[in-house]
């Protein structure tokens, strides 16, 4: 094999694919990448058995052929190349090595052989759609600060991707919870989605299909089965297993009776809590919010290090109310808001709160409060 390519191409496709391979592995074949040349293109591809990115790049193929390399070391080779390079990358099956030339640079790989690459089983994939990257971005960005890292409640650790009903029908619905907290985003249900059967992805693979998701022009082509989830553009194909558990019920954690409204700008809220939270207890990281007619006060007391306030002017008309929150919780549910105000709504000090922006219902947040 043997094919020569330009470094920010390549470096493009191997980083995409070394971060998909675990750093501790006790399959040597699973730290490498597959690199398969052949015609005009080179494809790359990588797996951790639960995930799999194949990455195809357009190159000057003089061989073709097929091999396996260490997937952080070329990464690492390609990105200390100069900018601009033209990277000559050649296999010799009888020494078992791949060599890489740009200029005067030359480096030489130990590699494995092809045939003990695990290809991941390909599916009967029973909903395909495709949608754009903007909504899929908005979709997996505002939910997945809530996905749970608890190991037991595994069904947790990803985003629950479904059908749902939304206020105007049938809407493509993205969920995360810890128990702590809820993110639940709705989109218009694309052309195609409507049999999809739910699914959760996990955590590893919201992170991988994030890189997938920076042009806001790309179509994003979507399949799902009960057990795989796919994400294709014209270059990357990211195939994931999806976690096999039941997600909960979310819809009877989501409060409908809450009356209390408090409308505050975003942004200020956010600066205010991160301000005041500056003295708290690592552990509890507790805030308390008084609420007055128009009239906001956060508050720390923090026996061993000392405690703060700060006012804010909101749009409040209800009965006065204190109630506790975790800050970090606070802050990462302040930070989903694109528009200027959030509406907080309240039942009690021990309810759960409902969060949302301004009027929109298609992003709705849930946090528990704590005792202060």
């Amino acid at each position: 094999m043997k094919f020569s390519i330009e470094r920010a191409v390549l470096l493009k496709a191997v980083a995409q694919a070394q971060s998909v391979v675990e750093r501790r592995n006790t399959i040597p074949i699973l730290a490498n990448v597959l690199i398969e040349a052949e015609g005009d293109e080179v494809h790359f591809r990588a797996t951790d058995l639960d995930i799999e990115v194949v990455d195809k790049a357009p190159a000057k193929v003089e061989r073709s052929g097929a091999t396996t390399v260490a997937a952080v070391t070329l990464n690492e080779i390609v990105r200390k190349l100069p900018d601009g390079a033209l990277v000559t990358l050649t296999e010799d099956g009888a020494s078992g090595r791949l060599t890489i030339e740009a200029g005067r640079s030359n480096f030489s790989l130990a590699t494995l052989p092809k045939e003990d690459f695990p290809i991941m089983a390909s599916s009967e994939y029973a909903a395909n759609f495709s949608a754009s990257a903007p909504i899929l971005r908005r979709l997996f960005d505002k939910s997945k600060f809530a996905i749970s890292t608890e190991e037991t409640r595994y069904y947790l650790n990803g985003v629950y991707m479904h059908v749902a009903d939304g206020d105007g029908g049938k809407v493509l619905r993205c969920v995360a919870t810890d128990g702590h907290r809820l993110a639940r985003i709705d989109a218009d249900l694309p052309q195609g989605a409507a049999e999809m059967a739910g699914v959760i992805v996990p955590r590893k693979t919201v992170g991988e299909l994030r890189k997938l998701l920076d042009d806001d022009d790309m179509q994003i082509a979507v399949s799902v089965s009960e057990t795989k989830v796919r994400f294709a553009t014209p270059d990357i194909t990211l195939t994931s297993k999806v976690i096999d558990g039941t997600f909960p019920d979310y819809t009877r954690v989501i409060p409908q009776g809450n009356s209390r409204k408090l409308e505050v700008d975003a942004s200020e809220f956010a600066k205010a809590v991160d301000r005041v939270a500056t003295v708290s207890s690592e552990r509890s990281r507790a805030v308390k919010l008084q609420l007055d007619e128009d009239k906001l006060v956060l508050s720390v007391n923090a026996p061993d290090s000392g405690a703060a306030e700060e006012e804010l002017a909101v749009a409040y008309g209800d009965e006065r109310l204190e109630i506790g929150f975790n800050a970090k919780y606070l802050l990462e549910i302040a930070s989903q808001v694109d528009r200027e105000n959030a509406v907080f709504m309240f039942n009690s000090s021990g309810d759960p709160t409902l969060m949302r922006e301004g009027n929109d219902t298609s992003a709705v947040y849930v946090v528990m409060p704590m005792r202060v």
